[in-house]
């Protein structure tokens, strides 16, 4: 794997003066949609700029993997035609990436890019010659380094580039999808540790954030689709039906919605159980040195299903940690002076795609 690949789809590059660039949109793709949107400079500072979300029919996308790339092609085409899309800084799914982390000794280290190479197949079920490969540095002293490692197969990445380069659209920069929902629902310079929980239409993400690092993801197949489902089957209605019954009531504990409670909170329990899971092995997991994780500070939850009435307090009561629902607007828009175009429930949900555009405020 050359550097020049890797550089010219991650972060290692000069970017270019806003005021001779092309716009940059936030392109977040999933299994089953795409969610665009554009931020742009005010004189009152960042605002949001031509955004929206496009269904991916079944079929296209599996677990991140292209599987019709024709179709996806007329998909990103229509939309290039329609919003005028020209660059996009795109999410990679989460299914497809390996994180480790790694201590590189200094003494005789000349190349740290060349000295991962070389350790990338103890850690990953990956050859590195198809492999493409980005690291954080988390600490070093006078003997060793230690790095975040994320990797991914090169022929996803190829695959997406593939698509983009069909359509026309420029794919500026690729990244972690978890690493982009840090960047707009973190505050800038926070570097407690956290752990996301993006609940989805199919699929929830849950990542911890360190020191403004992704250390950590795992994907489950449970959404808000799911819930729906259950719904549906249990009282006999249309899906459409239930998911107005699941948004109208969620979670809430009374005599009225006694039924529907214990319905959804089969499902909502699977989630809990992960998390819990999840965080145990965090705080009593040690590296290498004997060293423990820092605590989590708090759970933060985004994601278009997250809205689900009482998912935070039922959360917060039986895991017994702090639970909040996220700002996607907290270092994009001050919401006291300015009310966004995208209203905070369906904000929610365009999380990453936020945090990808957001790259650019950053880089400048």
């Amino acid at each position: 794997m050359s550097s020049h690949l890797f550089d010219r789809f991650f972060r290692r590059f000069f970017p270019v003066p806003r005021f001779l660039a092309e716009p940059f949109f936030g392109l977040d793709i999933s299994d089953e949609s795409l969610k665009f949107v554009e931020l742009i400079d005010t004189k009152d500072g960042m605002d949001v700029g031509r955004h929206g979300e496009r269904a991916i029919p079944p079929g296209i996308i599996e677990s991140g993997k292209i599987k019709n790339p024709k179709r996806m092609e007329e998909i990103l085409m229509k939309l290039k035609t329609e919003v005028g899309v020209k660059s996009v800084r795109v999410s990679l799914p989460e299914e497809q990436v390996y994180l480790f982390k790694l201590r590189l000794e200094k003494l005789g280290l000349e190349n740290v890019r060349e000295s991962i190479e070389l350790a990338l197949e103890e850690h990953i079920p990956l050859q590195a010659s198809d492999t493409i490969f980005d690291y954080e540095l988390l600490n070093q002293d006078k003997e060793s380094l230690e790095l975040q490692v994320a990797a991914i197969p090169k022929n996803i990445i190829e695959s997406y580039l593939t698509i983009f380069k069909n359509a026309q659209i420029r794919a500026q920069s690729f990244e972690l999808e978890a690493q982009a929902i840090s960047r707009s629902v973190v505050k800038n310079g926070d570097l407690e540790t956290y752990m996301i929980v993006d609940f989805g239409e199919k699929r929830t993400g849950i990542f911890i954030i360190s020191r403004g690092v992704v250390m950590f993801t795992s994907t489950l197949d449970v959404g808000g689709v799911m819930l729906s489902d259950m719904i549906a089957k249990n009282f006999k209605i249309s899906f459409e039906e239930a998911e107005s019954m699941k948004r109208k009531y969620g979670l809430l504990r009374n005599t009225a919605n006694k039924e529907l409670f214990s319905v959804l909170l089969n499902s909502v329990s699977i989630l809990r159980d992960e998390i819990v899971k999840h965080s145990l092995y965090w705080h009593t997991h040690k590296d290498e040195e004997g060293k423990s994780n820092p605590p989590i500070k708090k759970i933060i939850l985004c994601g278009g299903d997250s809205n689900l009435i009482g998912l935070p307090d039922y959360l917060s009561i039986s895991i017994k940690t702090e639970v909040e629902m996220a700002n996607v607007w907290s270092n994009i828009i001050n919401t006291e002076d300015h009310i966004p175009e995208i209203d905070f429930k369906r904000a929610l949900s365009f999380a990453a795609a936020l945090g990808l555009a957001l790259r650019d405020y950053k880089n400048s």
